[in-house]
């Protein structure tokens, strides 16, 4: 059973940063294409940043330039580095895996707010 826990939310003021982490179990995580998404209330579930199995990354706009997604193939874990945060940029995160099926983690709240 694929299982995906995210951790490292939490409340920060504006300009500041976090780092988010995503542990998977039960499946061969190089394998997995991996991707982060982000939903705010009254909003639709958005993608914020994927890399794929092979390494290729890409974002979406709103946070080029201040988030990086990475990923550690020996601790099947991936990473979130969210840095000149902004109050746009709250929302619940989630974790993505994607291969031959697509897992979903619990979410974890980041809350940008002075």
């Amino acid at each position: 059973q694929v299982q995906l826990v995210e951790s490292g939310g939490g409340l920060v003021q504006p300009g500041g940063s976090l780092r988010l982490s995503c542990v998977v179990s039960g499946a061969i995580f190089r394998f997995y294409n991996m991707a982060w998404y982000r939903q705010a209330p009254g909003n639709q579930r958005e993608l914020v940043a994927v890399i794929t199995s092979g390494g290729s990354t890409d974002y979406a706009e709103s946070v080029k330039g201040r988030f990086t997604i990475s990923r550690d193939n020996t601790k099947s874990t991936m990473y979130l580095q969210m840095n000149s945060l902004k109050p746009e940029d709250t929302a619940v995160y989630y974790c993505n895996a994607n291969r031959f099926s697509t897992y979903w983690g619990q979410g974890t709240q980041v809350t940008v707010s002075s």
